[in-house]
């Protein structure tokens, strides 16, 4: 192979600020990804992220939109979802007891991903998380691999 070639492909969606498009991302997220694995996971996590990015960011006003990126390599599928910010909100992981409504969506993002990561500010987060591929679809102790 070329050293300049790249067997890494990636994608990119922007989705207007309504609820609707959530479900956009979703259909989109696993069409991309239809013989990978980690296409479930993949999907459940654009839908977490996409959902929080309308609920509790500028991205729900009425001219918002959030922003999906997906990378896929044969060791990983990337996503991140980039979100308009707001300083009402910070993504945190919530260890809610088992009576709240509320606040496990990002710990579930949590325990899917290999690896999560939350950047920006204010004014626009971008949340990554990555699922790490292995030809087998086993896990090693510890690692957590679709």
């Amino acid at each position: 192979m070329d050293e300049y070639m790249s067997t890494v492909r990636v994608w990119g969606l922007t989705c207007p600020g309504f609820p609707e498009e959530v479900g956009r991302a979703r259909r989109w997220t696993r069409d991309i990804l239809r013989e990978c694995p980690c296409a479930d996971d993949a999907a459940l996590i654009v839908t977490e992220l996409g959902a929080n990015a309308l609920v509790h960011t500028a991205s729900g006003d009425k001219n918002g939109s959030f922003h999906i990126t997906l990378a896929l390599s044969d060791q990983a599928v990337v996503i991140a979802v980039s979100d308009s910010g707001s300083a009402g909100t910070t993504p945190r992981i919530k260890r809610p007891d088992q009576d709240a409504t509320c606040g496990r969506g990002l710990g579930m993002v949590e325990i899917l991903a290999t690896r999560l990561d939350i950047h920006g500010s204010d004014h626009g987060r971008t949340i990554t998380a990555e699922l790490r591929m292995s030809k087998d679809c086993g896990t090693a102790p510890g690692e957590r691999t679709c």
